[in-house]
């Protein structure tokens, strides 16, 4: 892990001694020779540790300007450890500097030894509090998304083992991909599959929907912000770029990004560089890109909806993920895989398939993919009687049935939407915004309801 240092002293000589020094332990070095310099190199970017002089005119031996530079720095926001040094070291001198905010004193002519010690202690309580901070970030983000997800990928189908196997050869490099293909094809299950096989595998992996991200909340979510850097930000907090930090960042829906966004993604990807919203520091941005989408982003690109550069850097390699009726053999192995699951989870006896449920398992064309198979097996876990599952049980839409035919006198009004949902989907050959413009449905709105039915 990479270890940096601000150091500030007017000597020439101080600066190339703490070089020849500091450089062979793996720290990153920057030299400052005056406090203006140390405070612009503060607001440009975060320092796991400063090593700072007390003393900077000649013959100044008071430490006036080092107590001074000390409460600027000290008052900032996440302030990083200052460890004073100085060739006039008092005990007064040391009580008032740790009273300002440093974290250790050093006297010239130093110990190498405690200096190092010093230094090592600092550095690794920085990057402890950062590592904390981005792990909290984390677990709270992990808490909003839980939802239950398949226990495994299934690939008994051609398609599917071809698919696997180029994706673990794309997993040892380390490009963008993007994903592309159907609702409920499976695409995040891919891109954790692909990052647990990657070198990047130890490392976070952070998933965000960028269709459920508000425009004007879209820097603050990604990048970060810092207190104060709108009405309601309370406190410090940390974007979705930091979390992934060294992992994989994977961007599903990443055609829902406004366009008045964009260029601000493409910028991190191109510089691998951001700044929190209301900061001037440059944060470094080491994460692999994984992106899906369910759109054609070729025709939003000749539509003027999204921007031909950032395709570019996105799709280094497109994998198209089949859906489940183009991979038939993987049909009823994911049906079993899935009812074991919800068994397992409701602590309830694992029923059987009946012959014609297996059959009409395989005859339905599934336009929810493998997300709306998982909720059928699910809800069928519960509608069977005693330990078989018949057709019945599986609820499935009768083949041909059209959504005039249903009883409007009886069913519900959920059935009925999901029903007209289903024959949308089907006349409009599974296009997102051709079907949310033909049912009058902004495009979110329309994936909010594909989530309520299982679809």
């Amino acid at each position: 892990m990479n270890r940096s240092l601000l150091i500030a002293d007017d000597d020439p000589q101080i600066l190339l001694a703490l070089r020849i020094m500091l450089q062979p332990e793996g720290y990153q070095l920057t030299f400052c020779q005056s406090p203006a310099a140390v405070l612009s190199e503060l607001r440009q970017r975060d320092y796991d540790a400063v090593l700072l002089d007390l003393n900077y005119q000649a013959d100044t031996t008071s430490g006036v300007e080092g107590i001074r530079l000390l409460q600027q720095i000290s008052a900032a926001e996440d302030c990083p450890p200052l460890i004073v040094m100085t060739g006039y070291g008092t005990v007064g001198i040391a009580v008032e500097a740790m009273r300002h905010g440093a974290a250790d004193f050093i006297e010239k002519p130093w110990d190498n030894e405690r200096l190092l010690s010093v230094l090592r202690n600092q550095v690794c309580l920085t990057q402890q509090r950062r590592q904390s901070r981005v792990l909290t970030a984390q677990n709270q983000l992990l808490q909003q998304q839980l939802q239950p997800v398949p226990a495994g990928i299934i690939a008994q189908s051609g398609a599917m083992q071809q698919l696997l196997e180029q994706l673990e050869k794309l997993a040892q490099s380390e490009m963008n991909i993007l994903l592309t293909g159907e609702n409920g094809t499976g695409k995040s299950l891919l891109a954790d599959h692909l990052h647990r096989c990657s070198a990047r595998c130890n490392q976070p992996f952070v998933s965000v929907n960028m269709g459920a991200i508000s425009e004007n909340l879209f820097e603050s979510e990604m990048f970060g912000h810092v207190k104060g850097a709108f009405t309601d930000a309370k406190t410090n907090r940390i974007g979705r770029f930091e979390m992934a930090q060294d992992g994989t960042l994977f961007l599903d829906e990443i055609a829902n990004v406004p366009l008045s966004q964009q260029a601000k993604l493409l910028r991190v990807l191109e510089q691998r560089q951001f700044e929190k919203l209301g900061s001037s520091k440059t944060q470094q941005a080491n994460v692999r890109i994984v992106s899906a989408t369910n759109a054609n982003l070729t025709e939003l690109v000749q539509q003027g909806a999204f921007r031909q550069d950032l395709l570019y850097r996105l799709n280094t390699v497109e994998i198209v993920v089949p859906p489940l009726r183009e991979r038939p053999a993987d049909i009823l192995p994911l049906a079993q895989n899935f009812l074991r699951t919800h068994a397992d989870k409701y602590r309830l006896a694992l029923p059987e398939l009946s012959s014609a449920a297996l059959c009409a398992l395989q005859q339905y064309p599934w336009p929810g993919n493998i997300r709306e198979l998982s909720h059928v097996m699910e809800r069928a876990l519960f509608l069977c009687q005693q330990t078989l599952i018949d057709v019945a049980d599986l609820n499935l839409p009768v083949a041909g049935h059209h959504a005039g035919q249903i009883d409007f006198q009886q069913a519900t009004l959920d059935q009925i939407e999901k029903e007209v949902l289903l024959q949308r989907m089907q006349r409009c050959q599974h296009k997102p915004d051709e079907i949310a413009e033909s049912l009058g449905l902004s495009r979110s709105a329309y994936y909010r309801r594909l989530e309520k039915f299982g679809l």
